[in-house]
């Protein structure tokens, strides 16, 4: 009979301590999903990139470049719903992003347009890594949209000016003077060298 009695014992602890771990799993869970879409609504508050050109004459000349159209397409798509359509569209960014290396117009294709990018594509590849990570650090992610967003304004701010001084006129000979203060046209020392042993008289 004792023996009955301990097992049973022994059966409603084991019942009762079971479904004091369902609860508190059920009680985590429920503080999860709290966290993510707390997560979720801050990324999603703070994703908001500057679509749109800040000067008429720019977007005119960037129309011809592709790459570009099709960046600007893709960060004027705000993604909705879940974490995992943003996580989508931060990679379908960085891929658009990486593409504005190629046939980029001649008159833009200058090293400070050229670096103006690639420091777009570092921060865009750094949204892409940390909106990955198993807990997202959401903080980061509106940060790092909005230094995209800076990068942005400095690129098309950069490619204003090109277009800007593309209007001013040369004066006679301007042209020629710039291209002999281009080094990597100078003309190369061709002279023998010296002799040291030869003596001067």
């Amino acid at each position: 009979m004792k023996y009955k009695i301990s097992l049973l014992l022994l059966l409603l602890f084991i019942l009762n301590s079971c479904q004091n771990e369902d609860q508190k799993r059920l009680a985590e869970n429920a503080k999860e999903a709290k966290k993510k879409e707390a997560i979720f609504n801050n990324i999603n508050k703070g994703w908001t990139f500057i679509d749109e050109p800040i000067n008429e004459i720019s977007e005119s000349k960037l129309n011809s470049w592709t790459e570009w159209r099709d960046f600007m397409k893709e960060i004027g798509d705000k993604p909705r719903k879940t974490i995992g359509a943003f996580q989508k569209k931060s990679t379908a960014i960085s891929k658009k992003a990486v593409a504005l290396n190629n046939n980029i117009p001649t008159e833009f294709n200058l090293p400070q347009i050229k670096a103006r990018i690639s420091i777009l594509i570092t921060k865009i590849k750094m949204l892409d890594l940390f909106i990955h990570l198993s807990k997202i650090p959401d903080d980061k992610v509106v940060f790092l949209v909005q230094e995209i967003n800076k990068e942005l304004i400095s690129l098309e701010r950069q490619m204003d000016k090109i277009v800007e001084r593309a209007k001013i006129p040369k004066e006679q000979g301007e042209e020629d003077f710039l291209r002999m203060l281009d080094t990597t046209r100078a003309i190369k020392n061709t002279a023998p060298p010296l002799d040291k042993n030869l003596q001067v008289e």
